[in-house]
Formats: structure tokens, C-alpha cells, sequence
């Protein structure tokens, strides 16, 4: 399993279920340094979603009650791995593994239960149940990362409009279930 993509480019590969057995070693590791700082941690983001093709760089949600807590183990977070990268979305502080040229994990640290929270575990179980939605989004992943490998921002900005759809739709949805 490769893992990790040069900041700033594009690359996306098929799933690869060693994913998931990367993002639980790194909960693990997550769960032993934050304690009870951390309420719930989750794999997310499409290297969570099976079948679809995804950037081999793992996303985990850290749910916090409060980001003060986790403020209080940077120093320790950074000493196991877990570098502070600041508030690059609202609502939301990131935290990186890798090197300055490649990253392998971003972790996501947000307000248990928020807007931001829900929607990343809404996106990721959706999809999950729902093939051919997966699917459509995959392919346009699959078409951006050709269109522009170096160019991230681009590529971001043009999936969001989708996602932004997908979100709709799985909000609907866990109301529902």
C-alpha cells in the first residue's frame, strides 16, 4: 500500500482496503494520546468509502468538546507525529503526518456533534450505501485528478459543488433513518 501524496498535487487510486487497517492504527494511536479530550474519532473522507477511488492520504475526524482541549496536547501530539497546522476551514483545526514535502493523514479536530462533524460522518455513510452516487463521485475524482494533478485548490473547487449535492441529499437521508 502506497501512502501519501506530495503537497499541492493530485493522484488518485483505487480503494485499497489496507486503508482502513492504516486509519485504525492511527485511531488507536489517537485514542492512547487524547484520552477523554477526544469524545469520538472517525476514519472519514473517501479512503472510508468502498469502491471509489480516493487520494492516498487518510482524513480522520477528532469530535472534541471543546478545541482548548486539544490545544493543551499539541506538544505531545507533535512529538508522536501529529503536527499542528492551524484553522485552514472553519470550525475546524488540522493536524498533518508526513513530511514537508508529502502527507499521509489529515486530521480533522472539530466540535463533537457540529455541522462540520455531521457532515463528515453524513458524506462517508451515505456513500457507503449508496453505489451508484459513490460511483458518479469517484468518476469525477477520477476525471479532476487527470484534468489537474497539480493543481489541489482547482480540484477541490470543482468536486464541492457535487459534494455540496451528496451532503444535501445524506442529510435527508439520516433524518430519515
Amino acid at each position: 500500500m502506497k501512502l501519501g501524496l506530495r503537497r499541492g498535487t493530485v493522484a488518485v487510486e483505487p480503494h485499497d482496503r489496507q486503508w482502513e487497517v492504516a486509519a485504525q492504527q492511527t485511531i488507536s494511536k489517537l485514542r492512547e494520546i487524547l484520552g477523554n479530550t477526544a469524545v469520538d474519532i472517525q476514519h472519514i473522507g473517501s479512503t472510508s468509502v468502498r469502491n471509489i477511488c480516493a487520494k492516498p492520504i487518510i482524513d480522520i475526524a477528532v469530535g472534541v468538546r471543546y478545541f482548548s482541549d486539544i490545544f493543551e496536547k499539541n506538544e505531545i501530539l507533535e512529538k508522536n507525529g501529529f503536527i499542528f497546522r492551524g484553522q485552514d476551514v472553519p470550525q475546524q483545526y488540522l493536524y498533518v503526518c508526513g513530511d514537508e514535502d508529502s502527507r499521509t493523514h489529515h486530521i480533522h479536530t472539530v466540535i463533537y456533534g457540529s455541522e462540520p462533524w455531521n457532515n463528515y460522518i453524513n458524506l462517508r455513510d451515505y456513500l457507503n450505501c449508496h453505489k451508484a452516487e459513490a460511483q458518479a463521485y469517484s468518476q469525477l475524482k477520477e476525471k479532476l485528478a487527470r484534468l489537474y494533478p497539480d493543481d489541489r485548490n482547482r480540484y477541490t473547487e470543482l468536486k464541492s459543488g457535487l459534494i455540496a449535492e451528496i451532503l444535501k441529499k445524506a442529510h435527508d437521508w439520516r433524518c430519515k433513518s
